[in-house]
Formats: C-alpha cells, structure tokens, sequence
C-alpha cells in the first residue's frame, strides 16, 4: 500500500497487524480519486471516518487538500496513522483523534468538504452515522460524502441534505458518493 498521487507519490504506508484493519486498497483509492476528479471535487477540508491506516486522507492531503481530521478507535491504528502522517511529511495538516466516531462526531469543527466513511462492513450503525453528520454540522450542501461498504449492504439514498450520486463496486467493495 502506497500514496499514489502528489506531494507524497509513492511513499509506503504501514498498516496495525492483526487488528482486522482492512485498508482502502490502491486500486479502490485510485477509484476514488478519479470520481471525485471526474466531479470538479478539490476539497480543502477532510475528514476521515473510521481511518485505519490514514491512507484515504494522506491521498487527499498528497492531492492538495489544505488539512485533514483522522478519526480512529484503535491506539495501534492511530499510532500507525502519525506515523504515515511522519513519513509522508503532511503530519503538520493532520490531526488525529482517538475514539469512537459516534462520540467524536458532535466534537468536530465542521462543515467539511470531504468525508470518507470506511467502517467494518459488519457496523450495523453506520446508517446512524450517516444520518448524525448532517445533524452535527460535519456536513452541509457543498459537502461530499464517500462511503465504502460491502455489496451486500445497499447504501441509503440520502445522507443528511446530499443524494446519492454514484456508487462503483470493485468486487466485494463498494464506494458511494453523496453529493
């Protein structure tokens, strides 16, 4: 797994072992990026959801994006994220936060211009996640929201007061845009 585009191309990221961390693969990033690109998105906010490795965040940072939040449970994944943000020398346009995203969510300075939500695809409250980032200001009418899931769990119409726009699967894993 590497940054694949902008200031930091290349650069490896490490990932937890053995914490059931399942990372944004390159080619599904590299999917992202491209519809986001397709759509005139150049955020300059981001957050990342349920982070894991960082790496969707150090992309949109890798790509311009001015700062990014981190937001992760596990202690040995945002240890991993700072030092992704470390090696790939956007540390200083990141934060991390430690803990659940439920609980961090009414904490966040929003709006943001970008949202990724990467949860365990077995997370049976992302819909209330969903719902919760329009109620707490994290988004608004110019935002967009990416969410990765399995195929077997459709994704809702609406997130807060943008529509769904696009969804692409790349075998098990699906990526939808609101917009």
């Amino acid at each position: 797994m590497r940054v694949i585009a902008g200031e930091a191309k290349g650069f490896p990221l490490k990932a937890p072992r053995g914490l059931g961390t399942r990372p944004t693969s390159d080619k599904v990033r590299g999917a992202i990026f491209s519809m986001l690109a397709s759509m005139g998105v150049r955020p300059q906010r981001v957050l990342d959801l349920y982070a894991g490795t960082g790496a969707l965040a150090i992309e949109a940072l890798s790509r311009g994006a001015s700062a990014a939040v981190l937001v992760e449970r596990g202690s040995a994944a945002c240890a991993a994220i700072r030092e992704n943000l470390t090696r790939t020398r956007l540390a200083a346009r990141a934060r991390v936060i430690q803990g659940d995203v439920e609980r961090v969510l009414p904490r966040l300075d929003g709006p943001f211009d970008l949202v990724f939500l990467d949860p365990p695809y077995a997370d049976e409250r992302v819909d209330a996640v969903l719902a919760a980032l329009s109620a707490h200001g994290v988004i608004d009418d110019h935002s967009v929201v990416v969410y990765e899931h399995s195929k077997r769990r459709p994704p809702p119409e609406t997130c807060g007061p943008l529509k769904r726009s696009l969804t692409r699967c790349h075998g098990d894993t699906c990526v939808t845009i609101y917009s």
